[in-house]
């Protein structure tokens, strides 16, 4: 299931996870195959426990697939890469470095020389509107502003690729759409192809160019849902009627599933 006509960045092929407990197995991936185009941003959503973090996660190199495999740019995944930059929904700052350092962090494992990373650092914090905070030290920020400075780190390594799992999920929603509207403005600059993991069904539809929606037991893909709306997202868009309609389809979609059985029976049929 593939969605989309353009040359993969990333391509999932029958991916499988299976998981030993107890005297038992459980699938958490049932054979996913998904495209997602050079550029795209797409976000996955799904009820809790489909596997939208496994998926990710296997894409990032975090884990790796009983079966199936992940490729970018058609080589295979077979572990973590510079090239794949993650961001989880808990920060990973480290409180003992400033804003500054935290970003610079990856740099420093890359060797970059020191006036590089500075410049780099200082480049980043500013994009994502942290300039006046770059000797912070995280204890000083907001829950916000810690996950900006994240998402600066993970630029700052110049990733082609961004996997963001639930990064908003813990903020409030006035913050949230902030920085979706942050993150927005950062992708239409650069155009990195975007992973984006969410619960959040209006978030799902806001951010994305296609709506990948899950089903459990086990996790597999139910429906590809194209977003038919205008970039740049304004707040236009999102009380427009064709977001309302795009919202209602996407709920549909992960919350009137089929019981696996009848979904398998339904694509063999």
């Amino acid at each position: 299931m593939t969605g989309t006509q353009q040359q993969a960045k990333i391509s999932f092929q029958k991916v499988r996870r299976v998981y030993d407990v107890g005297q038992g197995t459980f699938e958490a991936l049932g054979g996913v195959d998904l495209d997602i185009a050079d550029g795209e941003f797409v976000t996955v959503v799904g009820p809790s426990g489909c596997g939208k973090s496994t998926l990710m996660n296997i894409c990032a190199g975090l884990e790796t697939a009983s079966s199936g495999t992940v490729t970018v740019d058609g080589v295979k995944v077979s572990g973590p890469s510079p090239q794949r930059g993650v961001i989880f929904q808990q920060y990973a700052l480290f409180p003992w470095l400033t804003v500054r350092r935290n970003v610079e962090f990856g740099l420093r494992l890359a060797n970059i020389s020191r006036a590089e990373r500075r410049e780099r650092a200082e480049h980043f914090v500013d994009l994502v509107g942290l300039s006046g905070f770059i000797d912070a030290y995280p204890r000083t920020l907001s829950g916000g502003m810690k996950q900006r400075c994240a998402i600066a780190r993970a630029y700052a390594v110049n990733p082609s690729i961004l996997l963001m799992d639930e990064p908003f999920g813990a903020l409030d929603a006035l913050t949230r759409v902030s920085l979706q509207d942050q993150l927005l403005q950062t992708w239409s600059a650069d155009r990195r192809t975007v992973m984006f993991i969410t619960h959040d069904v209006d978030e799902a539809v806001y951010l994305a160019r296609r709506v990948v929606v899950m089903g459990k037991q086990p996790g597999r893909i139910v429906d590809i849902i194209d977003v038919d709306l205008p970039y740049p997202r304004t707040e236009e868009v999102r009380l427009s009627p064709e977001f309302a309609q795009l919202r209602g389809d996407v709920w549909r979609a992960v919350y009137h599933q089929p019981p696996a059985e009848a979904q398998s029976r339904r694509h063999t049929a």
